[in-house]
């Protein structure tokens, strides 16, 4: 029971980055019907301008840990933020009404772009976040061990999930989204800047993916210039899971497939765990193909 309840908290842990990760998907797909290839490399390129922060001197030693990582996580969403703005205008509104086969390509391009200017800049070693950036806190109860880091990722993941959801379902801007996601044409009748709605959901799903990737950089503490393919793969996967489109679903699909993949890692296997998720994901593309919690489409309002 010990085992089991352990890899549930670290499936949670991991759980929640994949969830911050799949939003940027669902809510590109959500709104333009493109998978973004590109967005786990806003999620890498996250995780290095946060091992640059932190590993500075200004922020290491200047201000209260606890507030360095704050301004680190918020500078780090902000950079990604504005660097997915730059991408959407430059590789794919040109490209907006053109087939999506090549904004898939455009997508894929981007990648390979990303990934080698980080290799460029930051050079093609691993580099490791500073130790010092999250005291090693570990709780036990019983024999069962919780350390600060797992707190802290879940704490902001649940807080981010919460108020994107919020902000989406009850905010006049969140309705300007929904209307987008339904009708581009008809959302432009009601006085909806359709391009202004994009340009924001190019803000927020990379800025969102930063976080994540500070999140990871500080719990794994090494990180690398192809981790974006990696956990981009695994969120795209995880928004499958919940149904993509939809935003609760992207969150319920991450933290199902963290759980998951600890649950493989532990009883089966650390060499199989991938296997066992995508196989569990194959078995659910076949059965229930629109996800747990359904593909978010076209409603009457």
């Amino acid at each position: 029971m010990a085992l089991f309840i352990e890899q549930l908290v670290n499936g949670l842990t991991v759980g929640a980055v994949y969830s911050l990760v799949a939003l940027g998907y669902t809510m590109v797909y959500g709104v333009m019907r493109m998978i973004n290839f590109a967005h786990g490399d806003f999620f890498m390129i996250g995780s290095y301008l946060g091992f640059t922060l932190i590993s500075s001197a200004l922020i290491g030693g200047a201000i209260p840990l606890w507030l360095a990582l704050v301004v680190i996580v918020v500078l780090a969403m902000i950079g990604v933020g504005l660097l997915g703005i730059i991408v959407e205008r430059a590789a794919y509104r040109p490209l907006r009404k053109s087939s999506r086969l090549t904004a898939v390509v455009s997508a894929i391009g981007v990648s390979i772009f990303l990934q080698n200017a980080v290799m460029l800049i930051w050079g093609p070693r691993y580099r490791a976040y500073p130790p010092w950036a999250v005291p090693n806190i570990i709780w036990q109860v019983g024999d069962i061990y919780i350390n600060l880091m797992q707190i802290l990722i879940l704490a902001v993941s649940f807080v981010l999930m919460i108020a994107l959801y919020f902000f989406v379902q009850h905010t006049t801007v969140g309705a300007a989204i929904r209307a987008t996601a339904i009708d581009h044409d008809a959302a432009r009748l009601m006085g909806i800047d359709v391009d202004q709605i994009i340009r924001l959901i190019f803000l927020i799903g990379p800025a969102l993916g930063a976080a994540a990737g500070v999140l990871l950089g500080l719990y794994y503490r090494q990180i690398h210039f192809t981790v974006g393919w990696t956990y981009g793969l695994k969120a795209f996967t995880a928004a499958i899971m919940g149904g993509i489109g939809n935003i609760p679903g992207a969150m319920v699909g991450g933290l199902l497939l963290g759980i998951l993949e600890m649950l493989g890692a532990g009883y089966v296997s650390s060499a199989w765990k991938d296997v066992f998720v995508f196989i569990i994901l194959i078995l659910l593309l076949i059965f229930r193909p629109t996800g747990l919690l359904g593909e978010r489409i076209a409603e009457k309002v």
